[in-house]
């Protein structure tokens, strides 16, 4: 615990500004040379604003709060300190990253691997969704590096035996603010009662939130804050836009920006699993290669969806909140927000998913007569008035038949799915990429469209 006098004032890094002009490469921030070869190979040719604040304070063995904007470059910032200090002092079960999806944690778990590599370094996904038996053999291989979801993480403390965390040297809450927010609270609490107090802790979190400041206050000695986005914001070389849309014409408007922006590659955000499936399959019928990913698929479905988009395989990702965290897909162009978010920081979250390290990207987002207040907080959270996106209305409503039709094909199909599903459970979710699934694409007349001037 974190002494009183010390815990409502974590100290400020100090100029950063200052040291990023000064400071060019990993090998300038102390990073050992094993290493800044593997950022090399990675393409990191030089670190980003958070590292260069981050990296130091770690490798002097400081606790850290991280608040940095997402496509920020949180991952390195506490990976490269950790297997820096793995390489000094080699161990087994040496780390534990806990964070709120389960994507995000292969994510993870894929960088932690890359930089290690050369060193020989082995990590384990302790994640809901995937079979026990199969990561407690994992974990009694003793890996260096542990990524977890705290549930799953708490069910091995819990039931494996042999398996606990009493030598762990180092722990990151990654999303620190989104665990909290997910309820994880009870299960980080537990978490933190079994590890031992003399560790390494470092707290990274896109917002700092009532809870992250509780938590910080448990978890953290005397730390140090690197913020380098005090605001809420987006990235500048993002194009932000909205369209108003009356709600019964939301899917003829989606069909007539996919024909517009076509040859771009698409994440379409939604509010619900089954308005995913539906948009999905909506969009697939008139012949477009759309993917969908949301909590109701099996997590071999989801990691499925997620690497062929990232393959480009698919162009058009339909997910849920559950991929508007920390994914980073680095060629997506245009994120659509179908149905606007409820919480006004989820689309800071959501249209970060482009316009990542550098790159330009495309945003827009669907306000409906139900929608307007929501769309409102959120411009004022970031501090600007968006642009309409211009559309041709009248090209926009000679799409309308098609797309009525692949509407209800596409709720057919759903039927279909939901009573297979009920009479067996073992086929539960074999049409997620409904690839082929029913042939009903061949019903709806001419395959991809391609806009038309006039009949």
């Amino acid at each position: 615990m974190a002494a009183p006098e010390e815990r409502d004032s974590p100290t400020e890094a100090s100029q950063p500004v200052m040291e990023e002009e000064e400071t060019k490469t990993f090998k300038d921030l102390g990073v050992t040379d094993v290493l800044c070869e593997a950022c090399d190979q990675l393409g990191w040719t030089k670190p980003t604003k958070i590292q260069i604040e981050a990296i130091p304070l770690a490798l002097q063995g400081r606790d850290i709060i991280g608040l940095a904007e997402t496509g920020s470059g949180k991952t390195g910032a506490f990976a490269l300190p950790i297997l820096n200090a793995l390489l000094e002092t080699p161990q087994r079960l040496f780390a534990l990253v806990l964070t709120p999806t389960r994507e995000l944690a292969f994510q993870i778990s894929e960088q932690f691997e890359a930089l290690g590599s050369s060193i020989g370094v082995q990590s384990a996904v302790i994640v809901g969704g995937i079979d026990s038996m199969s990561q407690s053999l994992a974990l009694a291989k003793k890996p260096h590096i542990i990524i977890a979801t705290p549930g799953r993480l708490i069910d091995h403390l819990e039931n494996t035996k042999g398996f606990n965390l009493r030598a762990l040297k180092y722990l990151v809450m990654d999303e620190a603010d989104r665990i909290l927010n997910m309820d994880f609270e009870t299960e980080v609490d537990k978490i933190l009662k079994v590890i031992p107090r003399d560790r390494k802790t470092f707290l990274f979190s896109a917002t700092m939130t009532k809870k992250v400041q509780k938590l910080q206050r448990a978890a953290l000695k005397n730390p140090v804050k690197c913020a380098v986005s005090s605001k809420y914001q987006t990235v500048e070389k993002l194009q932000q836009y909205y369209i108003f849309i009356p709600s019964k014409f939301k899917d003829t408007y989606l069909v007539y920006i996919l024909n517009e922006l076509a040859g771009n590659s698409f994440m379409i955000f939604c509010s619900t699993c089954n308005n995913t499936q539906r948009t999905a399959l909506l969009l697939r019928n008139l012949g477009f290669t759309a993917i969908p990913l949301h909590g109701q698929m099996s997590q071999s479905k989801r990691l499925g969806s997620l690497n062929k988009f990232k393959a480009k395989a698919r162009s058009i990702l339909l997910a849920t909140d559950v991929a508007s965290r920390g994914l980073d897909i680095p060629h997506v162009d245009v994120v659509v927000n179908f149905d606007i978010p409820t919480h006004s920081k989820d689309y800071i979250h959501r249209v970060g998913r482009t316009a990542r390290a550098g790159r330009s990207g495309k945003a827009i987002t669907f306000v409906t007569q139900y929608d307007v207040e929501l769309f409102q907080r959120i411009e004022h959270l970031i501090g600007k008035k968006l642009p309409v996106f211009p559309t041709q209305d009248d090209e926009v409503m000679m799409l309308t038949e098609r797309v009525a039709e692949a509407q209800r094909f596409a709720r057919m199909e759903l039927r279909e799915h939901g009573e297979k599903k009920k009479r067996s459970r073992e086929d539960a979710g074999d049409n997620d990429d409904t690839e082929g699934a029913i042939g009903v694409r061949n019903k709806v007349a001419g395959g991809k469209m391609k806009k038309r001037k006039g009949r």
